[in-house]
């Protein structure tokens, strides 16, 4: 079921686990391949969703979709806390910073939102003016800067601390009308990669210049345009016609936590991996059936979480390239998935109004 290459070394070698992670960082891996069962079902979702993130310290989550309220739950009671209203559309995107003071969410509002988790009270609106659909945040390493991607064409960048807009990032290309919907800070916060809607990848310096480094075509291929195909509606004027389908839509990237490699997931429903800072791709994974919408890394880089519009989560063995175990509780399409802090937890959210929470490990005796 997948395309590879020579194995790469364990990305493990540099990559680090948190503080009070209990199992060691080399034995992520064997702990998700032993068994993987399903711990809780969190429901009270009136709607999909498609959003959820682990705090920093592992004991409650935050999660969000179409009812448009933020909901944060106590991991081990399974009990919800508290539902944050303002949202007026989807939450797409959900984050906490990491030292667990803030949470930020993005909606298809036009807004980003920033709450204090513990009280709830909001605490900062960020949007600009001719801002469209938020689909996408991620936080630099720091937790200083934060990165949205949308259904427009620029990349805006903000102070976390201000809610100071710092930087719009916009192509080489003038005439690059694609949307960036999707984004991602490198774990050294220096580079930030942005998929497309027609499944191309920027790789961008955030500081200083906020330049266009790399184009890469990354999942998007020149085909004959034909009839059938499902067309985003955008109409481009000198061309007498729309432009690209989004066939290969980029649904998530993200970094291994040492940065050797940028994982990106498409509408096409592979996942490919590229070799970084070059950003050579290095192998193509398939095996979902639908579109790939979220990926998580563990922390110490050695296991790679995909879920999709297939309904299925799948666990893959980064170095080998290896998939090695397929998730199938959920009866809706999965679009956000997450590793707990230190590894051992995994969160799924779905189109089926839950939230699931998984534990690896071989089984414990009674």
């Amino acid at each position: 079921m997948t395309e590879m290459t020579q194995p790469l070394p364990s990305s493990s070698q540099t990559g680090s686990v948190p503080a009070g992670a209990s199992t060691p960082a080399d034995d992520l891996l064997e702990y998700w391949k032993a068994d993987t069962r399903e711990e809780k079902t969190f429901r009270g979702h009136s709607h999909g969703i498609w959003a959820v993130a682990f705090s920093p310290d592992g004991l409650t989550f935050a999660s969000g979709g179409a009812d448009r309220l933020v909901r944060i739950w106590d991991i081990e009671t399974g009990r919800l806390l508290r539902s944050l209203r303002g949202h007026t559309h989807d939450i797409r995107a959900i984050l906490y910073t990491p030292d667990g003071q803030t949470l930020v969410t993005g909606s298809e509002d036009r807004t980003i939102r920033l709450w204090n988790p513990t009280t709830g009270e909001p605490t900062k609106l960020l949007f600009t003016r001719y801002d469209h659909n938020v689909c996408s945040l991620s936080l630099s390493p720091d937790g200083l800067m934060l990165a949205r991607g949308s259904h427009n064409k620029d990349i805006k960048i903000w102070e976390i601390s201000t809610g100071t807009e710092l930087m719009t990032l916009l192509g080489k290309d003038q005439f690059d009308h694609h949307w960036s919907p999707v984004v991602a800070f490198s774990p050294d916060g220096i580079h930030l990669a942005s998929g497309s809607d027609i499944g191309k990848i920027k790789l961008w310096e955030v500081l200083p210049s906020g330049e266009e480094k790399i184009l890469h075509n990354g999942h998007w291929q020149d085909i004959q345009d034909d009839d059938t195909t499902e067309y985003r509606g955008y109409f481009v004027e000198d061309e007498g016609g729309f432009q690209k389908p989004m066939l290969y839509w980029i649904g998530a990237l993200t970094f291994t936590p040492d940065g050797q490699m940028l994982i990106s997931g498409s509408r096409d429903a592979t996942i490919k991996v590229f070799q970084m800072p070059q950003m050579t791709e290095i192998r193509t994974l398939k095996g979902h059936g639908g579109w790939v919408r979220s990926l998580a890394v563990s922390p110490d880089g050695r296991v790679l979480a995909s879920c999709g519009d297939d309904n299925q989560i799948k666990l893959w063995d980064v170095a080998a390239g290896r998939h090695f175990r397929t998730l199938k509780a959920h009866t809706g399409a999965v679009r956000g998935v997450t590793f707990s802090p230190d590894g051992q937890r995994l969160l799924s959210a779905s189109w089926d109004r839950t939230v699931k929470l998984w534990e690896g490990g071989a089984e414990p005796k009674e």
